[in-house]
């Protein structure tokens, strides 16, 4: 992790400054970044202090404690994503980041996934409709069912990206030609596949 520059550099560069000197001319002079030097200039404009906060971030005492009792609940409540909540906990007045909330939510065993159903679901003629299949699927009978899908395997499935040593080249390979869409669709009966059929193009 990168270190601070010393207290000495930063009072030396607003220093200067002060003392009239443009940014490119502090950086130049101090052999430094100017982006440390605007930074430090709005750091003491902003806080009256150009002392950066702490290396890798703050966890708020606040998150430990009412914060805390506030957010079990709220996440428990239904679907929320990281965003949400940071803006949640900034009306509550309390200002903290999504790695800052992930690790908080990670801590109380959630985990990050999605099930979507359609919002239809929720009408009341689809509801009825629902409950009554559900009501009489046990009486089907299950030798009549077909179940169709399909799947599909491309022929340019390839890797496109991999990792490798800084400055050098990654070398991939991938079989030349004409790139097709090779797709299978088939019937799933109670005792086996049925109407198997291949399209290639």
């Amino acid at each position: 992790m990168t270190k601070p520059l010393s207290m000495d550099i930063w009072n030396r560069a607003l220093a200067r400054l002060d003392a009239g000197q443009t940014v490119p001319e502090v950086a130049d002079g101090l052999s430094i970044a100017p982006s440390s030097v605007v930074k430090w200039s709005q750091w003491r404009r902003v806080r009256g202090s150009a002392a950066p906060g702490k290396i890798g971030g703050h966890v708020p005492r606040k998150s430990r404690g009412e914060q805390a009792d506030w957010l079990r609940p709220r996440m428990g409540d239904g679907a929320f994503t990281l965003r949400d909540l940071v803006a949640e906990l900034a009306e509550r007045g309390l200002k903290v980041d999504d790695r800052t909330v992930w690790a908080f939510a990670h801590g109380e065993g959630l985990s990050f996934k999605k099930t979507t159903l359609a919002s239809e679901q929720e009408r009341p003629d689809i509801a009825r409709k629902r409950a009554r299949w559900r009501a009489r699927q046990g009486s089907i009978d299950l030798k009549r069912l077909v179940f169709i899908d399909e799947t599909w395997a491309k022929t340019n499935m390839a890797p496109l990206r991999g990792w490798a040593a800084r400055g050098q080249r990654l070398i991939g390979r991938a079989p030349f030609g004409h790139w097709n869409t090779m797709t299978f669709i088939a019937g799933q009966r109670q005792d086996g596949i049925v109407a198997p059929w291949v399209i290639d193009g």
